[in-house]
């Protein structure tokens, strides 16, 4: 019996920061101290506050420690496990109220999260399928297999859950559809090819409960009668990969994959496709595509994948957390998984929080949670006390939200509403100093380049809508264009084939419905209010605050910056090329350098002395 249990997050990120270093470290301070067979060290998966890590909790006492060091842990160990202290150096410090907090469910990050879909990640061994099997693992398939198929589909109907790929189809009704498609041979598919920019909401799972992912595979393959499935993964996620087979080989000596599943007759087994990281592959025909061995290309539907998917066969696809999400319905029933979220989204919803906000990371939260709630309870509040100014929510196809949305609900009705959408579960906050056009021109970047150039409307319009987004932050743009971009915005939209060219303009029409004032003041002013269009700003040196130190005219790449050493410096606009390397360089207590992006201020005429007679 152990006293206590050390839960070490070995998550990607965390790993990426020592966290297997502190593992050796404390196994070697646990054995000078004769604490090796008292304190059991778990390397679990991710615990979400993902730029704290590595995090490091002592239980029973839920001692949350973060940012820790292999250094840190002898400390930890002589200190916190044997005199019973704590290191509060390695505390959690509040960056609002700059308190201590010792408990993680006691910080501000965790306060309104509720873990379903990544109930296991941050808490068991990721790679021991008895402590899956101990929190209740694998309980949903004995159920599941004690009904009837269409049981099986009525109980996830009843759920209410949508899929949390992206689109929000009710999962229930797309496993009837599979379930009445005739056919001896059928499949399950996992969509785990998570290629939003930013987003690691998929691979926390599977490196963190890939359990959960095989149990809801087979509940769906026991739904549908399908005896095979796959799960589609980026190889870019080794860990996520290692993991997965390590569960699906678990699986398999313990009875729970193979023929005659727990002696109740189902009979199916799971393969792991690697993909190349194409971002169109999210798509699912072309996700079915490269599983065959084919180029990655989306297909027109009809026939949808549930009637004729993977070889010809009914296929049911689903992405990571919607089967994640699986096994606890089952578990527990339709009921109680449908008593939290909205009447139209059900259950919860995890993101990926990123960008300008004091906390980021992986979050879980209920359905109906307000975008002000997870920006500035969960998140924080915006960094280095700026102004929120909006929320791209979706991925890089998704929306943008302004501040006078902050309390709109986060649901899939209410956010194709404002014109975003819940998509993978990226959420980037962005601050006052971010230019929506710039930030339009940015994401649609991504977009154009994963285009499969299949159809001309994805193919030639996101190309034409960035060149002309180009012309727009480099101040050769006019109000012509800002129509004819909205025109092709829509074209683009309703023209394209697949999700990928449909989805693309998101961010260009949301941001000219609620920052066309950005737009005209590029084109007509030909100024970027937020100072980020380099083409539209103007470097110069205040002389009065000048001190002549000389680091601007020793960093600038192309000697545009002259003046004697003591002396004020001067910036020739003629040479400069906006890169800001002065403007980083000038010291901070001087910020002699300042940018604009309206013209140089004018200088003030010299006043003439009393009784000159000259003419100016």
């Amino acid at each position: 019996m152990y006293e206590k249990h050390i839960l070490i997050c070995a998550g990607t990120g965390c790993i990426s920061s020592g966290a297997l270093d502190i593992e050796n470290a404390l196994r070697e301070e646990l054995a000078k101290h004769g604490l090796e067979d008292k304190i059991r060290i778990i390397m679990s998966g991710c615990h979400g506050f993902c730029e704290k890590g590595p995090i490091f909790i002592v239980y029973p006492e839920d001692i949350f420690y973060c940012e820790v060091t292999p250094e840190d842990v002898p400390e930890i160990v002589e200190e916190g496990l044997v005199k019973g202290n704590m290191v509060e150096r390695l505390l959690y410090k509040d960056p609002v109220t700059e308190e201590t907090v010792i408990n993680h469910d006691k910080i501000m990050f965790y306060s309104k999260q509720k873990r379903l879909a990544l109930r296991n990640c941050g808490v068991v061994d990721p790679e021991n399928i008895d402590e899956y099997i101990i929190r209740g693992g694998y309980i949903g398939l004995k159920k599941a297999l004690q009904m009837e198929p269409m049981e099986v589909v009525d109980e996830v109907k009843s759920s209410g859950l949508r899929g949390r790929g992206g689109a929000g189809f009710p999962t229930g009704m797309k496993w009837q559809f599979g379930h009445n498609s005739p056919g001896s041979k059928k499949y399950v598919v996992c969509n785990a090819d998570e290629g939003d920019p930013g987003a690691f909401m998929d691979r926390s799972i599977l490196e963190g409960d890939p359990h959960a992912v095989v149990e809801g595979m087979l509940i769906c393959g026991q739904a549908i009668n399908a005896d095979e499935g796959y799960v589609y993964v980026r190889s870019e996620y080794p860990l996520a990969i290692k993991r997965l087979q390590n569960a699906i080989d678990a699986a398999e000596k313990y009875g729970m994959l193979g023929e005659n599943i727990l002696g109740l007759g189902l009979n199916f087994r799971i393969k792991i496709k690697e993909g190349a990281g194409a971002f169109v592959c999210g798509e699912e025909t072309a996700l079915l595509a490269s599983i065959e061995g084919r180029r990655g290309v989306p297909r027109h539907r009809p026939p949808f994948p549930a009637v004729e998917g993977l070889w010809g066969k009914p296929t049911i696809i689903n992405n990571v957390e919607t089967l994640a999400n699986v096994p606890l319905i089952l578990r527990s029933g339709a009921e109680e998984f449908a008593s939290v979220g909205t009447e139209g989204s059900k259950g919860t919803k995890v993101f990926a929080l990123t960008g300008k906000v004091n906390n980021t990371g992986l979050v879980e939260v209920p359905m109906g949670i307000t975008i002000r709630e997870v920006v500035f309870d969960i998140g924080g509040g915006i960094r280095y006390g700026k102004k929120f100014k909006a929320a791209q929510i979706g991925g890089p196809s998704g929306g943008c939200i302004p501040d006078e949305h902050l309390d709109l609900p986060i649901d899939f009705d209410s956010l194709t509403a404002a014109g975003a959408m819940m998509g993978s579960g990226g959420l980037v906050v962005v601050d006052e100093d971010t230019c929506m056009v710039d930030m339009a021109r940015y994401f649609l970047n991504f977009t154009k380049k994963e285009s499969c150039g299949q159809c001309i409307p994805c193919r030639l319009g996101t190309t034409q809508m960035y060149d002309i987004l180009e012309d727009i932050t480099e101040g050769k743009g006019t109000l012509e264009d800002i129509d004819l971009l909205e025109e092709l915005a829509v074209a683009v939209k309703k023209g394209s084939m697949c999700g990928l060219g449909q989805t693309a303009p998101n961010p260009i029409l949301t941001t000219l419905r609620y920052f066309r004032d950005e737009y005209e003041a590029h084109v007509i002013e030909k100024r970027c209010p937020a100072l980020v269009c380099k083409p539209l700003l103007q470097y110069y040196i205040d002389a009065e605050k000048c001190i002549g130190c000389r680091r601007c005219s020793k960093v600038c790449p192309v000697d545009a910056i002259s003046g004697e050493k003591k002396e004020p410096h001067v910036i020739d606009q003629e040479k400069c090329t906006q890169c800001a390397a002065c403007f980083d360089a000038c010291p901070a207590k001087v910020s002699a350098v300042q940018v604009v992006s309206e013209g140089l201020p004018e200088e003030e005429p010299e006043t003439c002395e009393e009784g000159c007679k000259c003419q100016s």
